[in-house]
């Protein structure tokens, strides 16, 4: 390497001046040295680091490096000593790798008020290793921002959670869905009083409906308490098992229940012994990110209108069923999102494909048409996507970067561009490839989420949330769901507008 190039400093060369050189005396007789091979075990040779001999301080090095359960897994293929019985607690069979891993998992608050069965249990899920459940948990925490604070904008209202796990509500108040004891609107965010004291990891909200997580993985529920015709809810357990309720008839939602049913029921099928870390709800149908010791794959039930279930197909699926054209397109899912009429799926490449009805430009292949099974948008071939956003009919990409790409429709301003005529007078505009979000850009903030309206009965509004804590909003401000007073006959803002309030 060129030193002057790497930043290393030079070295100077001092001229000694020559001298005779008339004996040389030697105390001692010197030893002669052998060259001795180290390895992870270690001997009795001075200068020697006995690993074997210090365990305890390799395990804390392993657990607070936060190592991905790949590298311990390669540290154990590599290395006898990681593969090897440590003789440590709970487990003295356990090698140094899985125990690491195993501490690591107790960090993480779904696996924290877990008992021993039920550890067991997730364990075998996983496929018998703990480095396969750690997988399993951060995986989970990549794709929900679980235990990170988060933004909902939920049609109608809105839920934010800090960082700290407290929960503020905003916007349509008529069923309740607010939770603060009235159903009075709300044009500010609010806390929610009741909840002091509780810590919140994630938040939903539907149509006139709020569900809450707590750490302990209690569920909190206001608003409605009766789903529509073509309503259900699906609910993810922190083992991993999906169970649904409502919209079960004709076994639509893999249980053969009265429709009338509003008990959660588990998903039967493909996924009844294989552990989901996310699920996603679109207009009548399901899409599961499902880890397995081979990776992960996606699988979709439901209702096949418009090929959102991504099969090649139109049809229904009653029970869970693979999604096999990412083994084609060698994806392997990291992020899933169900809009109301498509879907889409971010990879561990930053690769990012959408299947389903085309409307509006939504999927983002320059055109209206739909696609029955996952395609790569070939416009965001040179960004590389961490997140992605689907609503009713729209779509937001964030890249690595922290930019953020829309597409899809522009109406009630949700997509964030700048309001233009097109050719036909509409002020807002279809985008139908991936646009930069040149509003956000002028933030100089880095932005980590997008949340926007997915429902097909109420104009959308949109949140992004910056990597400090701010959150921005702009679409539809209509009952105060921005968290932002408008002014004379607004109905909506066109630019992002900071709301409020500091979930950092």
């Amino acid at each position: 390497m060129d030193a002057t190039t790497s930043g290393t400093p030079t070295i100077q060369y001092h001229n000694i001046t020559d001298q005779t050189i008339t004996a040389i005396v030697v105390a001692t007789p010197l030893p002669n040295f052998q060259r001795q091979q180290r390895h992870c075990f270690g001997n009795s040779t001075p200068g020697e680091f006995p690993l074997s001999a210090n365990p305890s301080i390799v395990l804390h090095v392993l657990t607070a490096c936060n190592l991905d359960p790949q590298d311990l897994a390669k540290l154990e293929a590599t290395c006898s000593f990681f593969r090897q019985a440590a003789n440590f607690a709970p487990d003295l069979a356990l090698s140094l790798s899985e125990l690491a891993a195993f501490d690591m998992c107790q960090k993480r608050a779904i696996f924290k008020p877990m008992t021993t069965e039920e550890r067991q249990d997730l364990k075998q899920r996983c496929g018998g290793s703990w480095k396969l459940v750690l997988r399993y948990l951060l995986a989970g925490e990549a794709c929900c921002r679980r235990e990170k604070s988060q933004a909902i904008a939920g049609p109608g209202h809105s839920i934010a959670v800090t960082s700290k796990g407290d929960v503020y509500s905003f916007g349509s108040n008529s069923s309740g869905q607010l939770g603060h004891g009235t159903t009075d609107e709300e044009w500010r965010p609010r806390p929610i009083r009741t909840l002091q004291g509780i810590r919140i990891i994630q938040a939903a909200a539907g149509a006139g409906r709020t569900m809450l997580i707590t750490d302990s993985g209690q569920v909190y529920a206001f608003g409605k308490d009766s789903f529509g015709e073509a309503e259900y809810g699906a609910v993810l357990s922190r083992e991993g098992r999906v169970y649904t309720f409502s919209w079960g008839n004709d076994g639509k939602l893999g249980h053969h229940t009265d429709p009338n049913d509003m008990e959660p029921h588990p998903l039967l099928g493909a996924l009844e012994d294989i552990p989901v870390v996310q699920i996603a709800a679109g207009y009548c149908y399901l899409l599961c990110l499902a880890c397995q010791p081979s990776g992960m794959s996606v699988y979709s039930v439901g209702c096949g209108l418009g090929g959102k279930l991504g099969h090649g197909t139109r049809t229904d699926e009653k029970f869970p069923r693979l999604i096999e054209q990412f083994q084609t397109l060698n994806i392997q899912p990291k992020v899933v999102a169900a809009g109301a009429w498509h879907a889409a799926v971010v990879g561990q490449d930053g690769r990012v494909c959408t299947w389903g009805w085309g409307r509006y430009g939504c999927l983002g292949h320059g055109n209206e048409e739909c696609e029955a099974a996952p395609k790569v948008i070939d416009a965001l071939t040179n960004i590389k996507a961490v997140h992605v956003a689907t609503g009713d009919y729209t779509t937001f990409v964030v890249s690595e970067d922290g930019d953020v790409y829309s597409f899809g429709c522009g109406e009630s301003a949700s997509l964030g561009h700048n309001a233009v005529n097109d050719a036909q007078g509409n002020r807002h505009a279809n985008v139908l490839t991936p646009e930069l979000v040149t509003s956000l850009k002028q933030i100089n903030e880095r932005v980590v989420q997008i949340s926007l309206t997915n429902s097909i009965y109420w104009n959308a509004h949109t949140f992004a949330l910056t990597e400090s804590g701010k959150l921005y909003g702009f679409g539809a401000g209509d009952k105060g769901q921005l968290g932002i007073e408008l002014v004379a006959n607004q109905t909506e803002r066109v630019n992002p507008e900071r709301v409020d309030i500091d979930l950092g």
